[in-house]
């Protein structure tokens, strides 16, 4: 890859030693487009202390030297929030067959390096390394196309995804609340999930 970079993986409860960077990182990931996220350390530990909470879930980290340049989790879907599970209940899915990817973060000078990939890879073998689960799935933030915000020249992640396997499900559709950049107050966000259905090992 060009750069001296080391992995870590945590489950369950060793994610809270890693707290700290996740929560620094993923305020600093998001604060672009198209999440345009006012983040607090104080809700992001909140946030993430679902993962502490839960066995199964899983972390993968990038370093470089000392310093976490790049994340991505997942966690069974029945041990998320209630928001995320409830489209899926609400469309008669299986949830205790389903996990939950979260964040896939990453600096902007780590990009372009096929971390992107290794992390699906990561978090795809965790879950088909329990063999009850029958599928995956993570959602996105929908912004108008055209957002005073958008860079002119951002390219949504559609096509990565899709070449991954995934697919786009409109039915299944979140709201999440966080305030936008230099906003004071959260506002509700539309979140779209998308899908893949796992092959037998």
């Amino acid at each position: 890859m060009g750069r001296n970079l080391t992995f870590s993986t945590r489950k369950g409860e060793d994610i809270e030693t890693a707290f700290d960077d996740l929560a620094s990182l993923r305020i600093r990931v998001f604060r672009d487009f198209p999440y345009l996220y006012e983040g607090s350390l104080t809700y992001e530990k909140e946030y993430l202390e679902t993962y502490a909470r839960t066995p199964r879930s899983f972390l993968f980290a990038v370093y470089d030297g000392r310093r976490m340049v790049g994340a991505t989790t997942c966690i069974p879907l029945e041990d998320e929030s209630g928001e995320v599970i409830a489209p899926f209940r609400a469309a008669g899915m299986d949830i205790p067959a389903i996990f939950y990817f979260g964040e896939s973060i990453l600096l902007k000078e780590y990009r372009g390096l096929g971390l992107g990939h290794r992390f699906f890879d990561e978090r795809e073998a965790h879950v088909r390394s329990f063999g009850t689960y029958r599928m995956c799935c993570f959602c996105a933030v929908e912004r108008e196309s055209h957002h005073p915000a958008r860079p002119p020249d951002y390219r949504p992640n559609d096509l990565f995804w899709i070449k991954r396997g995934y697919t786009r499900s409109d039915r299944l559709k979140s709201y999440f609340e966080w305030p936008d950049l230099g906003e004071t107050h959260a506002s509700s966000k539309p979140m779209v999930y998308w899908t893949k259905t796992l092959s037998p090992v």
